[in-house]
């Protein structure tokens, strides 16, 4: 993309009203909201929720083993997978949704994601971000992108330490790097929350740190995460409710202090942990 990079005022994440007033939705809506879900793979239920809802505006992270059922929640969620009939899975107050309306209301983030833009052919940052607009990898011939685009997409590399690396091809980035590209990309759109999903696997322990502490000052501007881990050293202080998953059932549901303690913890992962606390930030050892 050959366009000038003017120089922007910081990039701010509002609670993102306007969206759910255009979709003509209540704006308190739950940011999700699941009854009665089963979801089966070779005649074997991986994913059974009788109810569980997280309401708009609310960080939570949903924690859980290999296995547990988190990636089959994350692609319900993002509307790649559909659960047995009879089962109601709304996001933002609606059953029905546009992927691309969606995606303007809920950023995800993943890991996984990242393998698509780091493909052939190379694909330069700035048409990552921008191209999110489109839901599409890239930018291609018959799509009009603008101007406000453009510098919204500036200004959101901007605020998540990441415009530096405009000009610069995904696949040449580290993992870190790319990864701040991709929560710009989300960003661009002022969703009202975003989906992580690992978002901190393959990264090296400084990478994580600065990472994490990018992702809360995208808290604290409002917009609401849904972290998706297994490791309870990744979640935020500015997160406080705890959802866990266990053998595709939820497990336990409730505030992050009284959910982050050795006994919860070994029984959700199988082996004797302790738990240590400071600063809002939670530490799992496991017993020799």
């Amino acid at each position: 993309m050959s366009t000038p990079h003017r120089p922007r005022p910081p990039f701010h994440f509002p609670r993102a009203r306007g969206h759910a007033q255009r979709a003509g939705m209540v704006d308190d809506s739950p940011l999700l909201a699941l009854s009665n879900v089963r979801v089966m793979a070779d005649e074997a239920c991986i994913l059974d929720l009788p109810a569980l809802t997280i309401p708009a505006g609310e960080s939570a992270a949903i924690l859980g083993a290999n296995g547990s059922g988190k990636s089959t929640l994350v692609k319900l969620i993002a509307r790649q997978l559909y659960p047995a009939w009879g089962a109601d899975v709304r996001i933002f107050g609606q059953d029905s949704w546009n992927v691309f309306d969606l995606r303007k209301l809920l950023g995800i983030v993943s890991s996984t994601m990242q393998l698509d833009f780091d493909a052939e052919p190379p694909l330069e940052v700035l048409d990552c971000v921008v191209s999110g607009f489109f839901a599409s990898r890239g930018l291609w011939a018959h799509q009009s992108y603008t101007q406000d685009m453009v510098d919204v997409s500036v200004a959101a590399l901007g605020d998540v330490g990441a415009q530096h690396l405009i000009g610069r091809s995904m696949a040449s980035l580290s993992t870190g790097e790319a990864r701040r590209v991709l929560i710009a990309r989300a960003l661009a759109h002022r969703p009202r929350a975003l989906l992580l999903d690992e978002p901190c696997a393959g990264l090296d322990p400084a990478a994580r740190h600065h990472f994490l502490d990018m992702l809360r000052g995208v808290a604290r501007s409002g917009v609401a995460l849904l972290l998706i881990t297994h490791h309870i050293e990744e979640i935020l202080p500015e997160i406080d409710r705890i959802v866990m998953l266990r053998g595709g059932r939820l497990d336990r549901d409730g505030a992050k202090a009284d959910l982050l303690t050795g006994d919860s913890l070994t029984r959700l992962f199988g082996l004797p942990m302790t738990v240590t606390e400071r600063h809002g930030w939670y530490q799992a050892d496991i017993h020799p």
